[in-house]
């Protein structure tokens, strides 16, 4: 397994409208891919204006086969709405 970890600048006053427009986009996207396990968001309580998403995959082949092109389109769908992460990946070594 792999995990996909975004972190996300979103002002705390606008993570309840962004949350929703992510869910429908990026998680209906996700949902529908080879190789999804799950996606959680996290939010640090030392710093509530980030957001980390973290997407478990089966393998990072399956996480690397999504096209570009779908993802660009994604991010379209995003709208205003749309924040480019940092982002780090993490391999799953010990499962207890």
């Amino acid at each position: 397994m792999v995990v996909e970890f975004l972190t996300f600048t979103i002002d705390i006053e606008e993570r309840h409208a962004w949350m929703p427009i992510d869910e429908q986009t990026w998680s209906r996207f996700l949902e529908q891919q080879p190789g999804f396990v799950s996606k959680q968001l996290w939010a640090p309580r030392e710093n509530p204006n980030i957001v980390h998403a973290v997407i478990v995959w089966e393998s990072e082949l399956s996480w690397q086969a999504i096209p570009v092109a779908a993802l660009a389109a994604v991010d379209l769908e995003m709208g205003p709405w749309h924040r480019q992460p940092q982002v780090q990946v993490f391999d799953l070594i010990r499962d207890c």
